[in-house]
């Protein structure tokens, strides 16, 4: 058990490493909403890419309820935007189309046992095995967003079947628990990739989800954008990382 404030301190002083120090030969990253995969592995995206390591990126859920009141942008068109944003940010970082895949399961609501989420798993397993993946990274499993849990439940369960790849939790949501919350963790394990040469990309692979940094979408007074404070606390020369069993 540990304190939130304690987990977040030790996670910004695990050591800082090179890409080359990880030992990535395949990389799939698991992103519980289209802009995820730029918040929090961009950086790492795009020094697998650099390296020549194949990789796949696997968007969970549709991402069609940042702005459930716009009558502009209803579900459909919504999803559409966010799946064509989602592919620009990736291009940004050199990851090509085919690298991604939607499994467009509903914002807010993805699954974590049933018909559903079995078929979830299969898809992460089939990512993993067409890149010959060393290396998953999902999301947080203590990220106070319920999509971002399942994620990790899905991506872990994936993991299972394929006990050789080493599982990377990466916070995004995190950072805004309540400090003397306490979570049944241990300190963290893991690292902070250095992305000095790659966070130009980064922040031009952020900026691509215009729907969720700026107000696009503009007939939604209540609809999700992220703050500049927000946004700020991934623009940094590091990516965090932790080590997690899955």
């Amino acid at each position: 058990m540990i304190r939130v404030a304690d987990a977040l301190h030790a996670m910004e002083h695990l050591p800082l490493v090179r890409f080359d120090q990880i030992g990535m030969r395949g990389l799939v990253v698991v992103a519980p909403h289209p802009d995820d995969e730029s918040l929090g592995c961009a950086g790492l995206l795009a020094s697998a890419r650099a390296a020549a390591i194949e990789t796949r990126v696997v968007f969970v859920s549709d991402g069609a309820a940042s702005h459930p009141r716009s009558r502009i942008f209803p579900r459909d068109r919504l999803r559409a935007l966010r799946e064509r944003e989602a592919l620009t940010a990736l291009a940004r970082i050199g990851i090509q189309p085919d690298a991604a895949r939607f499994l467009r399961l509903p914002d807010a609501a993805v699954p974590e046992t049933g018909p559903a989420a079995d078929a979830a798993i299969a898809a992460l397993v089939d990512a993993l095995d067409a890149c010959h993946a060393s290396h998953m990274a999902v999301t947080w499993r203590h990220d106070p967003h319920c999509d971002h849990r399942a994620s990790f439940a899905l991506a872990a369960a994936a993991c299972r079947e394929r006990p050789e790849v080493r599982l990377l939790a990466y916070p995004i949501w995190g950072f805004e628990l309540p400090p003397q919350e306490v979570i049944d963790d241990g300190r963290p394990d893991g690292f902070r990739l250095d992305i000095a040469a790659h966070l130009p990309a980064k922040r031009a692979a952020i900026a691509a989800h215009a729907s969720q940094v700026t107000r696009l979408i503009d007939d939604d007074p209540q609809g999700f954008v992220l703050s500049a404070e927000q946004l700020a606390r991934f623009d940094r020369p590091f990516e965090i990382f932790l080590d997690v069993q899955p």
